[in-house]
């Protein structure tokens, strides 16, 4: 993940967010598609299998849909890194939510973003989720620029 002292602005998270968004969509797009061939898998074996392997008795159609699964979860896992190297931490990919670390009065917060949101508009302190965001109201944001 990103290194803690990769501090960004609220304004160099928000130049971020068209770049972000786009991988959001590619990423939660392959997200559903691995989603689908392992519902195939499913219904073609009968089972949730416990991981995805290739056994040397698996039916063909098995073995090649197994195939597909494992290189999709590669190239899904491997496109992770572009969000890293931006300096966000990835919170939850099936909600698209991600998080930055942001100084607020010379304290280290999360600027957090969600998948859909138009720019960042919420943080919350280092050991808080989600459900503690605040806003960042209009004259916090001098505060949130530092």
């Amino acid at each position: 993940m990103a290194a803690q002292s990769n501090v960004l602005t609220l304004e160099a998270v928000n130049a971020l967010v068209p770049r972000l968004a786009a991988l959001m969509e590619t990423q939660m797009s392959r997200r559903a598609d691995i989603e689908e061939h392992i519902a195939r898998l499913v219904r073609e074996i009968g089972r949730v299998p416990d991981a995805i392997e290739i056994a040397d008795d698996d039916p063909a159609e098995v073995r090649e849909l197994k195939r597909e699964i494992i290189q999709r979860v590669a190239g899904y896992q491997a496109a992770w890194s572009e969000l890293e190297e931006m300096g966000a931490v990835l919170k939850d990919p099936s909600l698209g939510l991600v998080d930055f670390y942001g100084l607020v009065d010379g304290k280290r917060v999360w600027l957090c973003w969600k998948y859909g949101e138009k720019s960042v508009t919420h943080y919350h302190g280092l050991d808080e989720g989600f459900s503690g965001r605040k806003p960042i109201e209009a004259p916090m944001r001098h505060r949130h620029l530092n």
